[in-house]
């Protein structure tokens, strides 16, 4: 065995003694008392009553840790939406020109969205609706073309990951939708129940108004249902925002943004308590809301603007409310993840600060020592320059999530499974690799869920097939 593999043997054993060190300690006192009297002429020091604790200690010890280990649940595959000939792409200039001749529009709206474009980061590959190629789209993006879209995104998405994985419909217990903004009757789970004739006693849920971080929160929810179920459980977990009945005919900048970054995407993940032909185990799932606080509740909220006009209002504290969330996120999962070295190293710089009452900095912990690999919501390219610094990562550690936003456009709660496709296409995840998922949505939300790579492979036929070759591209630095 090498260095590098008696290290990686090292950690693990690590790893094992702190996560389960009440329960090691305790086995190891009552071993050591169980031999010490032995070898002391036991039979004539212990009484029946010392025999009785000396058994009774160390089985309820163990019975009271297995009772407390909730199942493990493990992501068996997924999918993302792949785009087709049925998507319209959106080159920048075709983008502006097709622009000019929206009559909604003035000019000062198209300098907009030439300057937004020009530094958002978004290639010339991203997809939107067809419903946009028309002149007078609005008049076009009706009800029943975004329930055509859903359609398109989901049930392709979803036949994806079947295909992969060879599972029937009928082999589905639980089904849990995200979609923001696009809410039809019968519902989305309804939808996709009928389509694809699932059993009728299935447990179907749907999320809405709940921005960019559901498809995070979905992961939370499907878990949670897991850890309850029967074991072997499956739960298919299915992520989208529809686009095109929710398109802004107005002129209110803040409004407008939404309309450039979005693109079509989805994600479907096939989740289960068994480790059969898993690809990974879920570790951690932490959840901050801060919707009590205005500045917060109000930063992305849907409203009419002055000429009834509907739309996705972006404040301008967006970033700064994102940047406080995430650092409350950061504390939230920092004890789960970090290795007991760095929270030490914080839990001094915290107590300096506090005693010498200067204006210390406070040691950042090193979060590359917790996870191989980020996947951060590519909401925009200041929302990945923002977690960037924050947590003191390197080009290659956003490299997945810059790519996306370049190939993809912002899929809203879909973006970190086209992140997590792009490392696997590139040959980047190797077996007990930790990747760390980042998502931000209105309310205000930061959500993470941490994975644990049980099962790699060189993922070639998913959504970067045909031009991860051509990744990285160089993307310029972001412009305020």
């Amino acid at each position: 065995m090498n260095s590098s593999g008696i290290g990686k043997l090292l950690t693990s054993i690590y790893k094992l003694v702190v996560r389960h060190f009440v329960f090691i300690t305790t086995m190891l006192i009552t071993a050591a008392t169980v031999f010490g009297a032995a070898s002391f002429r036991a039979h004539e020091i212990l009484q029946p009553v010392h025999i009785f604790l000396a058994t009774f200690l160390p089985a309820s010890t163990v019975i009271i840790y297995f009772l407390s280990q909730q199942p493990k649940v493990y992501l068996v595959d997924y999918a993302c939406f792949s785009g087709s000939h049925h998507c319209r792409r959106a080159p920048t200039a075709t983008f502006i020109e097709h622009a000019r001749h929206i009559p909604m529009y003035n000019e000062r709206s198209i300098r907009f969205f030439t300057r937004l474009l020009q530094q958002s980061g978004l290639g010339e590959e991203t997809y939107l609706p067809q419903s946009i190629a028309y002149i007078q789209p609005f008049k076009y993006c009706t009800f029943e073309a975004g329930r055509e879209e859903a359609k398109l995104v989901v049930f392709s998405t979803i036949d994806s990951l079947f295909s992969k994985r060879s599972i029937t419909p009928q082999a589905i217990d639980i089904l849990v939708v995200n979609c923001s903004v696009f809410n039809p009757t019968p519902s989305f789970p309804d939808m996709i129940i009928n389509k694809y004739k699932m059993r009728n006693n299935i447990h179907s849920v749907h999320l809405s108004g709940m921005g960019c971080s559901a498809g995070l929160v979905s992961i939370e929810l499907a878990r949670n249902l897991l850890q309850v179920a029967a074991p072997g459980t499956r739960a298919l977990v299915v992520s989208t925002e529809i686009l095109t009945p929710n398109y802004y005919p107005g002129n209110e900048r803040a409004m407008l943004l939404p309309y450039c970054l979005f693109r079509m995407g989805g994600a479907a993940m096939l989740l289960s308590t068994s480790p059969a032909n898993a690809r990974f185990r879920l570790r951690s799932i932490v959840r901050t809301l801060t919707a009590a606080d205005n500045s917060s509740y109000r930063c992305i909220h849907q409203e009419e603007d002055d000429k009834g006009n509907r739309g996705m209002n972006l404040s301008i504290d967006l970033l700064l409310v994102a940047s406080t969330t995430l650092k409350a996120n950061i504390v939230a999962i920092a004890p789960l993840v970090l290795p007991v070295s760095e929270q030490l190293y914080f839990a001094l710089s915290f107590i300096r600060k506090k005693m010498t009452n200067q204006k210390y900095k406070l040691y950042v912990p090193d979060f590359k020592t917790a996870f191989e690999h980020f996947c951060i919501h590519a909401g925009g390219r200041a929302v990945i320059d923002g977690v960037q610094r924050s947590l003191g990562l390197s080009d290659v550690h956003v490299e997945p999530s810059r790519m996306t936003l370049h190939r993809f456009g912002n899929t809203s709660s879909s973006s970190p499974w086209y992140e997590l496709a792009y490392i696997e296409a590139k040959g980047r995840m190797n077996m007990g690799d930790r990747v760390w998922m980042i998502g931000f949505g209105s309310g205000f939300k930061c959500n993470s869920v941490v994975l644990e790579c049980i099962a790699p492979t060189h993922n070639t036929d998913g959504p970067w097939a045909g031009c991860i070759q051509r990744y990285p591209v160089e993307v310029k630095s972001f412009e305020k």
